[in-house]
């Protein structure tokens, strides 16, 4: 069962798909997650408390995404398609995470600045602990490293690569297909038109296992040694 702070959010998120964030209140947001005002006063401390949420809030959850892409059944090639779909599919169904993947944020999107102290107005929130230091939202080139990484340290695990760098590349190459379908979609708009691109991708790289290219290069290699494609 959803805590009062989930659905509070999920309430926020839905009032902006009809409207911007200067006209949404607090009290109508209440009463559409069903609790008091005075709840979600105390989970987020006032309207900034509740935009900061928000903003963390979609991080956090497309971080999750992506953990749960990586996680999928198959190889490279499976997780790193998996990971580009969610990513187009997360960017095109959440204004937050749009916003946060590209920088671009609107007047009508809640864009909430550091918060400069635990007592400062809005900044202190119970549950969880309140950021004291929060510096605001992420940057775009911020959120991809993070997405990367967790993307190196899933697939990086299971296959020891001969060339670690040439897997972060890779990652981020994929993620950053994937954003340019979720800003530019192809003619038949959907996700898995990126599919065939980051397939492609993998498979010439040094991190395929049924690449020749990668093999070749790693016959021309001494033992032991390795470097970035």
């Amino acid at each position: 069962m959803p805590t009062a702070r989930e659905v509070l959010l999920d309430a926020a998120l839905s009032a902006l798909a009809t409207l911007p964030w200067t006209s949404v209140r607090m009290v109508d947001v209440a009463a559409a997650a069903g609790v008091s005002r005075q709840t979600l006063h105390n989970e987020f401390g006032g309207k900034d408390g509740l935009a900061r949420a928000l903003v963390r809030d979609a991080v956090d959850g497309y971080l999750a995404g992506v953990e749960r892409a990586l996680g999928s059944a198959g190889g490279t090639e499976d997780a790193l398609t998996a990971t580009a779909a969610w990513t187009v599919r997360a960017v095109r169904t959440n204004v937050l995470v749009r916003a946060l993947l590209t920088g671009c944020w609107s007047e009508r999107l809640p864009r909430p600045g550091p918060c400069p102290g635990p007592l400062a107005a809005g900044c202190a929130s119970p549950v969880p602990g309140p950021r004291s230091t929060d510096p605001g939202p992420l940057a775009p080139a911020e959120l991809l490293r993070r997405a990367g990484e967790r993307a190196v340290a899933a697939l990086g695990v299971e296959r020891s690569p001969r060339d670690p760098e040439a897997l972060a590349v890779t990652c981020e190459i994929a993620l950053r297909l994937a954003l340019s379908y979720a800003l530019v979609p192809a003619a038949t708009g959907a996700e898995g038109e990126v599919a065939p691109l980051v397939r492609h991708v993998v498979e010439r790289s040094a991190v395929s296992g049924t690449s020749r290219r990668a093999g070749a290069r790693s016959r021309r290699r001494s033992p032991g040694r390795s470097r970035p494609v």
